[in-house]
């Protein structure tokens, strides 16, 4: 052997063990586990009690390097806000605090517009217009965003109806998840509302998927556009995105934070979170939307087909019109051979291990499960937990 290969060798057989030399990684500390909080399989969906989504490690990057540094906040809303409308092809766009935080500072910009006297009186509307029209079937359990601003919900049912009110109106609202139901269809009122010509905001929080209702709306004609950031995007769960016209997204912004004298003073929205939410709509939007929906697809048919073998038990996957547009699993059984009520099926499953969270929308008849938050190799523990519940 060669001399120099030879002293080569015998030096390495001389070093101790590399391995030996490094000491493992600590384990990243368990805050939950600390505070004896119990965390879960999210077989229920992006829902906000349950912490809505989990976030790309990419989103989370970009949050930790946004927070190492200063900046202008009006300046960061200004330039993300650019980005934003560019990638979704409307006039304008700014981060909020939520969808709710969108709808609250979007009624505002109607209500005020970039007045600093009606700024400065919100929620008080007195000797303005402050009247938000809606469809009958259109109320909602987040119509205290609108109330906030200070707004006087007027409800309509037939296009007169929307004659008589807009002398008043400062706005016109409407709920997408309420489509199935509305009277006057999304055309219509946008229609009736550029006529009369009174601004409109859409309500679609939790509607994306499908991507293309993040441009459908705008180009539509809604004048605003109300959607979650911590839902489908996968960006911070306190984020959301108000679309629409420039005026009213300015007017939208001196509304709020980090403005002092404004009614939504405290729906304020950190850098991290403004970056954040940039960087997750960059990954959404970059994604293979049909594999994703073919995955989900996958994972439904796999606690279906494991529901279904139980006696007495039906099972089917289905996915609502509107809100939350992914598969579903909806599952009864026979309760003269099965006396268990889906509550209880509910709670059998969070209380077992791992804890798992079904579709708070189970009800006396149906056992609800989600599919899209799971992670891999988590469909199998919720088919075979499922199951047993059902089989015991």
């Amino acid at each position: 052997m060669p001399e120099p290969r030879r002293r080569f060798l015998q030096g390495l057989s001389a070093m101790p063990l590399l391995g030996s030399q490094i000491e493992a990684a600590p384990a990243p500390r368990d805050w939950f586990a600390e505070l004896g909080v119990r965390s879960f399989i999210n077989a229920a969906g992006t829902y906000t009690r349950l912490t809505s989504c989990k976030m790309p490690p990419e989103v989370m990057e970009a949050m930790n390097t946004a927070s190492q540094r200063f900046v202008n906040l009006d300046e960061l809303q200004t330039a993300v806000g650019t980005r934003i409308a560019s990638m979704l092809q409307c006039e304008a766009a700014m981060v909020t605090s939520g969808a709710a935080g969108a709808i609250t500072v979007g009624a505002a910009a109607c209500l005020a517009g970039k007045n600093p006297e009606r700024i400065a009186l919100l929620p008080h509307a007195t000797g303005f217009p402050h009247q938000v029209v809606l469809q009958r079937t259109h109320h909602t359990n987040y119509e205290h965003s609108l109330l906030t601003a200070g707004a006087r919900l007027i409800e309509v049912e037939t296009e007169d109806d929307i004659e008589r009110a807009a002398p008043q109106a400062a706005m016109m609202f409407f709920l997408n998840d309420a489509t199935p139901r509305s009277t006057i269809s999304h055309e219509r009122w946008v229609a009736i509302s550029k006529r009369l010509k009174i601004p409109t905001m859409i309500d679609a929080a939790a509607d994306v998927p499908p991507v293309e209702n993040l441009f459908r709306f705008t180009a539509m004609g809604f004048d605003l556009v109300a959607i979650s950031g911590g839902k489908g995007i996968r960006g911070p769960q306190s984020s959301g995105l108000l679309l629409g016209r420039r005026d009213l997204i300015e007017a939208a912004r001196l509304n709020t934070s980090p403005n002092s004298a404004t009614v939504a003073r405290g729906m304020k929205v950190n850098k991290e979170e403004i970056v954040g939410l940039l960087a997750a709509l960059e990954l959404y939007l970059a994604r293979d939307h049909q594999a994703d929906w073919k995955e989900w697809s996958r994972r439904a048919e796999l606690i279906r087909d494991s529901a279904a073998r139980v006696a007495g038990v039906t099972a089917e996957v289905y996915v609502p019109p509107v809100a939350n547009r992914v598969p579903h699993v909806r599952i009864s059984w026979d309760r003269s051979h099965l006396s268990l009520a889906p509550e209880e099926a509910m709670a059998r499953l969070r209380s077992g291990s791992p804890s798992i969270e079904a579709c708070p929308e189970s009800d006396d008849k149906y056992l609800i499960l989600n599919t899209w938050m799971l992670e891999p190799g988590e469909t199998e523990i919720v088919a075979e937990r499922v199951q047993a519940v059902l089989a015991r």
